[in-house]
C-alpha cells in the first residue's frame, strides 16, 4: 500500500469515528468520549487534511464552516410544498379534526403520532448518494432561500448519511432548526456586550441567525436541529418500503438524524390528547421551547387519500398550548422613540420567570390600549407570553393598586429631545416632529446598518451612541466619511476594531439596491416593498423622481406607501443624506434591468 493510500485510509477512518461520536452525542444522547478526546480526533483530521488538501471531501466533518459570505441567497422551489399546519386550541377542535378524517375514511382504524412542536424555523435538507447537497428555508411554502452553507454549520445536521443495506441514500428530510434556552441566554449576553439589541425569544434568534450571510457567524451561535419528515427520492422510493410516519421517524434516527425522544404512537385520539395535556404541564422542564403538539395520521396511504387543502394537510394538525401568564409589578412606563419619531410606551417590570425565560419588559402598544385597560405605574399586572415577539400585559389586578396611582398620559413633549409631538390624522401613534432628535438619529443609523439593510458588521448600539455623542455622525451618510483617527478617540476603540469597522462600512457600499432602499428608513417600506421598488425603477434616481400616481400603479404599492415614498424624497434633509451616499460611492442603482 502506498503512503498516500495509507493516509487516505487513516483520514476515512477518522471521519467514520467522528461521525459515530456525533451520532452518539446528537441522536442517542449517549456520548462515550469526553469533549477533549473528541477535539483531539478533530484536530488530527484537520492536520491530515491540511497536509493533503487533495483528500478533502465536501462531506468531511471539517467542512462544516467552509462557505464564503454571500450577498444574496438563491431561491429554491420545493418539489412538494412545505405547507403550514392547521391550528387547534381545544379538545373540541381536536374532535372536529378527527370527525373530518373519519368522514373521509369511513370505517377505517386510525392511528396517530403525537410529537412536540418545536418553536423554531422549518427547513428542508436534500441528500444525494448520502451527501447533503441542499438546505433551504420553508419560505412561503412554495419557495425558500437556499442556505446550505449555514445549515452545514449545525453540528446535529449530518453531512453524510449512515449507509446500511436497508437505508436510503437519496432523500429529503424536513425538520426544525431551534436554539436551546441556555444557548439563547448566552447569545443575548454576547449581544449586550457588543452593544447590540438582545433577541426577544429563541425563535427570533434562530430566524435571525439563519439569515446571516456569513456561515462563520452562524457557526458561532449554537443552533440545533430535529428531524420530523422523510421523503425517499429516485430509486430508493421504489426499493425501500416505508408505510408509516412512525417507521419514518425510526429510519431518520438510523440515518443519523436527531429525532425528538418525546413521541407517542396513539391508538386513539384520546391517547394523543393525553400526550398534549402531559406536555402542556411539563413544557417548562424542557431545555428548548415548544408551543404545542403536532398530531399526524400515521399511515402514509391514509395521508395520501386525505390529501391537503391549499394551505395545510388534512391529515395533521397543531394543538397549540395556551399562552403562559405570570403576575408581577409594573415599575415604570418607559418611552422609546423610533426612527420615524413614533413614541412607544414600554412596561418596565419586576423580573418574573415565564416559560423558562426571565421577563423584564412588556409591550404596551399605544396610549389608547393603555387607557382601555387602565394600566398605571405601580400596578400589579398579568403578563402573557404567547407567540408574540415580546410579552404583553393582558390585565391589571386592581385590588392591589397603590392608593396614590394616577392614570396614564402620553408625554406632551418628546421624552428624548423635548421637542413638540403630534398625532397624525387617523393614527393612534404619537410622533416627535424633530427630525434631528438624537433618538431618531440613533434608530435611523441602527436600521441603516442592520443585517437586513446595509449589514455593517460591528456597528452595534453602543458604537452608534458613541459616534452621535462625540458628534462624529449626525446621519447615516456620515458613516462613509469616518476616519480611523476619529474612531481611535472613542473609549475602548482599538486599532483593530477601528479598521474592522471601516472595512465593514466600505464593504456595505455594494449592497443590492433593494437593501439600500430598505435601509433608507422610508415609512411603510419593508423588505418586500423595497424589492418591488428596486425591480421596477432600477435606481435611486428614478425612484426619487417618481410621482404618487406612478407609484400607486405598481402592483403591491398602495396609495399610503406611494405618499410616504414621495414625501421622503421631497424633504431636503433626506436629499442631502442621499448626496452624501452618492459622493461616498455607495451603489445607487441595480445591475439588473428594471421592468
Amino acid at each position: 500500500m502506498s503512503d498516500i493510500e495509507a493516509i487516505r485510509k487513516e483520514i476515512e477512518e477518522l471521519r467514520r469515528v467522528i461521525r459515530e461520536h456525533d451520532y452518539r452525542y446528537y441522536v442517542l444522547n449517549e456520548p462515550i468520549i469526553s469533549d477533549y478526546e473528541y477535539d483531539q480526533l478533530m484536530a488530527k483530521l484537520i492536520a491530515l487534511e491540511n497536509a493533503h488538501p487533495e483528500l478533502i471531501t465536501p462531506d468531511s466533518p471539517t467542512q462544516r464552516v467552509g462557505g464564503e459570505p454571500t450577498k444574496e441567497f438563491p431561491t429554491v422551489v420545493h418539489e412538494i410544498p412545505m405547507l403550514s399546519l392547521s391550528n387547534t386550541y381545544s379538545v373540541e377542535e381536536l374532535q372536529e379534526f378527527e370527525n373530518r378524517i373519519k368522514n373521509l375514511l369511513p370505517g377505517e382504524p386510525i392511528e396517530y403520532v403525537a410529537e412536540l412542536k418545536f418553536d423554531g424555523i422549518a427547513v428542508s435538507l436534500i441528500y444525494r448518494d448520502g451527501v447533503l447537497v441542499q438546505g433551504a428555508t420553508r419560505g412561503d411554502g412554495e419557495r425558500g432561500d437556499e442556505i446550505t452553507n449555514n445549515l452545514k454549520t449545525i453540528r446535529s445536521v449530518p453531512l453524510r448519511l449512515f449507509s446500511k443495506d436497508h437505508l436510503p441514500q437519496n432523500i429529503e428530510v424536513r425538520g426544525e432548526v431551534f436554539m436551546t434556552k441556555s444557548a439563547f441566554e448566552k447569545l443575548n449576553k454576547e449581544q449586550e456586550k457588543l452593544g447590540e439589541k438582545p433577541f426577544a425569544n429563541p425563535r427570533n434568534a434562530t430566524g435571525g441567525t439563519l439569515k446571516l450571510q456569513d456561515p462563520k457567524l452562524v457557526a458561532k451561535r449554537s443552533l440545533s436541529f430535529t428531524a420530523y419528515y422523510l421523503r425517499l427520492l429516485g430509486e430508493d422510493r421504489e426499493k425501500i418500503p416505508l408505510h408509516t410516519h412512525f417507521e419514518a421517524l425510526h429510519m431518520l434516527r438510523d440515518l443519523g438524524f436527531p429525532v425528538s425522544r418525546h413521541i407517542a404512537l396513539c391508538k386513539s385520539l384520546w391517547e394523543a390528547i393525553e400526550f398534549c395535556n402531559t406536555w402542556e404541564e411539563k413544557r417548562d422542564e424542557l431545555p428548548f421551547e415548544i408551543d404545542g403538539v403536532v398530531i399526524k395520521v400515521n399511515r402514509f396511504d391514509q395521508q395520501e387519500r386525505l390529501g391537503s387543502t391549499a394551505k395545510s394537510p388534512r391529515w395533521a394538525t397543531a394543538y397549540k398550548f395556551k399562552a403562559r401568564q405570570a403576575t408581577t409589578v409594573l415599575k415604570k412606563i418607559h418611552f422609546q422613540v423610533g426612527r420615524t419619531g413614533v413614541i412607544t410606551p414600554v412596561a418596565v417590570l419586576e423580573p418574573v420567570a415565564l416559560g423558562g425565560i426571565t421577563i423584564t419588559r412588556a409591550t404596551l402598544h399605544n396610549e389608547e390600549e393603555i387607557q382601555r385597560k387602565d394600566i398605571r405605574e405601580g400596578d400589579t399586572v398579568i403578563v402573557e407570553r404567547g407567540g408574540e415577539v415580546i410579552p404583553k400585559i393582558v390585565g391589571v389586578v386592581k385590588e392591589k393598586r397603590p392608593s396614590d396611582s394616577v392614570p396614564f398620559q402620553m408625554p406632551s413633549t418628546c421624552p428624548v429631545c423635548g421637542g413638540p409631538v403630534i398625532r397624525e390624522r387617523e393614527e393612534v401613534a404619537v410622533r416627535c416632529e424633530n427630525i434631528a432628535c438624537p433618538a431618531q438619529v440613533h434608530r435611523r443609523i441602527a436600521h441603516f446598518a442592520s443585517r437586513t439593510a446595509m449589514d455593517i458588521e460591528g456597528l452595534g448600539e453602543s458604537w452608534i451612541q458613541a459616534l452621535i455623542e462625540n458628534k462624529l455622525v449626525s446621519d447615516y451618510g456620515d458613516l462613509y466619511f469616518l476616519q480611523k483617527k476619529d474612531l481611535l478617540k472613542l473609549e475602548r476603540m482599538g486599532e483593530k476594531s477601528a479598521q474592522n469597522l471601516l472595512d465593514a462600512i466600505e464593504a456595505s457600499k455594494t449592497r443590492p439596491l433593494d437593501r439600500l432602499i430598505f435601509a433608507l428608513g422610508i415609512r411603510h417600506v419593508g423588505t418586500n416593498v423595497a424589492e418591488i421598488l428596486a425591480d421596477h425603477f432600477g435606481s435611486i434616481e428614478k425612484l426619487k423622481n417618481a410621482s404618487e400616481e406612478e407609484l400607486s400603479r405598481i402592483e403591491g404599492i398602495g396609495p399610503i406607501i406611494a405618499e410616504s415614498v414621495v414625501q421622503f424624497f421631497s424633504q431636503p434633509q433626506n436629499l442631502q443624506v442621499l448626496e452624501k451616499l452618492k459622493k461616498a460611492g455607495v451603489q445607487m442603482e441595480e445591475a439588473r434591468t428594471p421592468v
